[in-house]
């Protein structure tokens, strides 16, 4: 397996998006996952309302912090909007309030953009909740397993068959991990 893509064509950097997401365990058994983004340009640009924005500045940062439960359900959430192109970006922030209540599963992307789709969010706070969801569920995945005991010895279906490529019904990954559920060709 290669250790990168290929090396590619002369070229030159014009912009950098930068997402980091933590999962923490909290003192009081819940969870907090705090995401950023941030995006940088590489050329000084004219901004509507801040004016010349120099390389290296960001024109967007963005925080967002879950609280969640065992069962990843959003028991509260801080948003914040240091930076964004236009003084009104913050305005909306506090609509991320509108995610409390809500539980990372399925159907989690139908409601948040119910939520906070169009005019209702900001598109790169709405994206950036989509890897603090995964994070949700990596940080919580083994204390979940553990709390949720009567699930394993009942043996249902795990949630991640069919979820991607390595989880296919027909996989190895499948076939070795969860063989009751396989459906390869040797099943």
């Amino acid at each position: 397996m290669s250790a990168s893509i290929p090396k590619a064509a002369p070229r030159d950097l014009l912009h950098t998006r930068r997402v980091e997401v933590h999962g923490y365990k909290r003192h009081d058994g819940n969870y907090d996952i705090e995401g950023i983004l941030i995006d940088v340009k590489s050329t000084p640009f004219e901004n509507m309302d801040r004016g010349l924005v120099k390389p290296g500045d960001p024109i967007h940062e963005m925080w967002i912090r879950l609280t969640v439960d065992i069962e990843l359900r959003v028991l509260d959430v801080e948003a914040r909007n240091i930076w964004g192109p236009y003084n009104i970006c913050g305005d909306i922030v506090p609509n991320f309030k509108r995610l409390i209540g809500l539980s990372i599963a399925r159907g989690w992307r139908k409601k948040v953009n119910e939520s906070l789709g169009g005019i209702q969010g900001c598109t790169h706070m709405v994206e950036l909740l989509g890897p603090i969801a995964t994070t949700a569920f990596q940080t919580t995945y083994h204390d979940r397993l553990r709390w949720n005991k009567e699930l394993a010895v009942k043996e249902e279906r795990p949630a991640l068959i069919n979820s991607c490529h390595a989880y296919a019904s027909d996989s190895i990954v499948v076939k070795k991990r969860h063989p009751k559920y396989y459906t390869g060709p040797d099943a």
